[in-house]
């Protein structure tokens, strides 16, 4: 989790016309009284502390009328950027979108059900990618009058939000109304109302259904196996037993992991649900252990998983591919074509970018896609079988069995052994 940072304090000032003290407060002018006077510095101690706190308040808004929405959104996006990780972070980022187009210079406070509900149906009706009906206008006058108008196609079902993206991203709004009513930017009475809006319902909207994460197939992991780099189809291995979620593999190091044992265990001290004080142990069998191994012979603090060290093997496969002699042509490091890369491979990787190197693999292969998180699902499910739902459940990290069952599916064949015997 990232450190939050601290407002930056307001200074204490002379108005010369007037010979008072005053501090600004994000655009605020607070006047303090006789400058230099022990009242005056008093009361800049008071405002000043009492700012740092509830600096978001409609209190200090230079606004007559007080916060916009606008202004409240920029200021979540501020909190959330130092609380929440960067994948969620997004998330309210693109929940926020339809704020800022329907309703940004609207006071904040007067915000309600109505544009609640239109907030809402915004994102039922907004197709996911504009660009896909038409091309763009052309940047020169001349050529976009000699082409005939072609009519845009009407967008299909399927590019629509699902039902349950659209409520999950009304439910992030509540959250940033929850919010606002504790930072004293709305009173308590607009969140209220909006939690009376009751959620879509399945089967009630004319919003699609998104389609569950299911197990993938191993076959269809094997064929994937061959399109990516030694370092990502390791990863997906380890993933695959150990059922770890994605953004927990991509932090393991050299140091995490305790080896004094037969079954190597990993301490997780950042993970989904470490801040509400949950521990996270991954366990690491034999044959986790021999596809990990080589990647602990790197200092104690670095990840283990390195996409410079994947763009490396990459290269090299590239090089050994080579068909052309080195003789003729470029040569390693010589490449007369000015490329560069939209951005220098880090030394760990993210959630997005193993999940975009796994899609990469499959167009390259022509294979269906799939996600890491889908893994997941397969090692509960293996485990389930096998074990039962408590192992499952202890393997995965979760703290209710209610939770493992969206993640182990059930094994059908021995009900249906059942029913063949009793019923």
């Amino acid at each position: 989790m990232k450190a939050l940072k601290m407002a930056r304090e307001p200074g204490y000032c002379l108005h010369k016309p007037t010979g008072q003290a005053y501090v600004n407060l994000g655009g605020k002018v607070v006047y303090l009284g006789k400058h230099g006077t022990e009242e005056s510095k008093s009361e800049y101690n008071r405002v000043k502390a009492e700012w740092l706190v509830n600096r978001h308040s409609a209190k200090y808004s230079p606004q007559a009328t007080g916060p916009t929405v606008a202004d409240l959104c920029l200021s979540y996006l501020d909190h959330a950027e130092q609380y929440y990780s960067t994948s969620e972070f997004v998330n309210l980022r693109m929940a926020m979108r339809p704020l800022s187009v329907l309703y940004a210079t609207l006071p904040a406070k007067s915000f309600g059900v109505v544009e609640y509900r239109t907030v809402r149906d915004w994102w039922l009706k907004t197709p996911i990618d504009k660009a896909a009906y038409g091309k763009r206008k052309s940047a020169n006058p001349s050529k976009a009058k000699a082409r005939k108008p072609k009519a845009k196609p009407a967008p299909k079902p399927d590019q629509f939000r699902s039902r349950q993206y659209v409520n999950k991203c009304m439910k992030r709004l509540l959250r940033v109304f929850k919010w606002a009513v504790g930072q004293a930017i709305v009173p308590p009475n607009v969140h209220d109302a909006l939690r009376c809006v009751e959620p879509l319902k399945r089967g009630r909207t004319t919003a699609p259904e998104a389609k569950p994460i299911t197990c993938v197939e191993s076959s269809v992991v094997d064929a994937t196996l061959p399109f990516l780099t030694q370092v990502l189809a390791d990863m997906v291995r380890i993933q695959q037993l150990v059922g770890c979620r994605p953004g927990e593999l991509v932090r393991i190091t050299p140091a995490m992991v305790d080896r004094s044992t037969d079954v190597w265990t990993i301490e997780l001290l950042e993970h989904k649900t470490s801040y509400r004080g949950k521990s996270r142990t991954l366990y690491i069998g034999p044959q986790a252990q021999a596809i990990l191994k080589p990647y602990l012979l790197r200092g104690a603090d670095d990840a283990c998983f390195s996409p410079q060290e994947s763009e490396r093997q990459r290269l090299d496969a590239k090089h050994d591919a080579r068909v052309t002699p080195l003789s003729c042509g470029n040569r390693p490091g010589s490449n007369r074509i000015a490329k560069k890369p939209r951005q220098a491979p880090g030394t760990s990787y993210a959630t997005g970018s193993y999940a975009k190197a796994i899609k990469y693999a499959c167009q390259r292969g022509k294979i269906d896609h799939w996600h890491p998180n889908q893994l997941r699902h397969n090692a509960g499910t293996a485990i389930r079988k096998q074990f039962g739902i408590e192992a499952a459940s202890t393997i995965l990290g979760h703290s209710g069995l209610q939770v493992t069952q969206v993640y182990a599916e059930q094994d059908h064949a021995k009900a249906i052994e059942v029913a063949r015997r009793i019923g």
